[in-house]
């Protein structure tokens, strides 16, 4: 378990304990495998070799092992990203069902302008609802996660952009190899607090999406085609979550998953998110 000085802040890594002995060395030369290409800049194989492509828990313990490291580097974990919750990302992506991984102060480039790309290997940007808690998500039994606890925990709601990445290369990935790969994260940009509203202000399911790259629409979508509603998006997220130990918190911040296809962009480019209800996002690379 770690936890750092910030009370907002909450962490628990426990992928050895959810992985059988014989898995256990697979899973630990999976995260070899992708914590050198997250550190060489080179994409690599992918690890579906290693961990098969079914095996949830063992994905899971990859991606836990990935983020251990990270947190032993300095690096703290501010919240969790929902990946694949559309069914146009899940065509692209080639999967049928959502996943989930962690989001790292590291990943945040909110305050940048522009955002450098020395970092990524093989970005897409897609646009998203976020969400601020504002009580932990952790009650003693899973069913007490209902939708009107879910509600009921969300402090803020904000327009963000996710930058998808993959440490694969081409990506070149199944289920298993996303879950592994931290659900292909990248970075991230999230409006800044003040311009948040409230639940009582928007309802996230009726949101009405748009992104741009150099003034030209590639995406869009509605808050309805993230798993028919990014409120659902938080509860699935919040149960499994709580099924893997590590409930979401308060302070977490939360991308609740595409509201429409993620598109590729190139350095120089500058992105925006309309998002109904929100100002624009925008975002420069350079």
């Amino acid at each position: 378990m770690a936890q750092n000085c910030n009370r907002f802040y909450y962490v628990q890594v426990t992928s050895d304990t959810i992985v059988t002995p014989s898995v256990a060395p697979r899973v630990e030369q999976a995260v070899e495998r992708l914590a050198g290409a997250l550190a060489t800049r080179t994409p690599c194989a992918p690890v579906r070799d290693l961990i098969g492509t079914d095996d949830l828990d063992a994905a899971y313990a990859v991606q836990q092992g990935l983020v251990r490291r990270r947190l032993d580097a300095g690096a703290r974990v501010v919240g969790r990203k929902i990946g694949a919750t559309s069914e146009a990302v899940q065509r692209q992506l080639g999967v049928d069902q959502p996943d989930f991984g962690y989001l790292l102060d590291e990943m945040d480039v909110s305050a940048l302008a522009p955002i450098p790309m020395d970092a990524l290997l093989q970005p897409r940007v897609e646009a998203e609802v976020a969400f601020v808690l504002g009580a932990d998500l952790a009650p003693a039994d899973e069913e007490e996660i209902t939708p009107a606890l879910v509600r009921s925990a969300v402090a803020l709601v904000l327009p963000a952009l996710e930058i998808v990445d993959s440490r694969i290369s081409g990506w070149d990935i199944g289920f298993t190899d996303t879950v592994a790969d931290n659900a292909s994260s990248g970075l991230f940009v999230v409006a800044d607090r003040a311009a948040g509203r409230p639940l009582d202000e928007v309802e996230p399911v009726e949101v009405v999406m748009s992104l741009s790259i150099d003034g030209e629409v590639r995406s869009e979508g509605t808050g309805a085609a993230c798993l028919g509603d990014p409120l659902e998006a938080l509860r699935w997220l919040a149960i499994q979550a709580h099924r893997y130990g590590d409930p979401l918190r308060a302070g977490h911040l939360v991308l609740s998953g595409a509201l429409g296809p993620f598109v590729q962009f190139a350095a120089g480019q500058t992105v925006e998110a309309s998002i109904s209800g929100f100002a624009p996002l925008v975002a420069t690379f350079a």
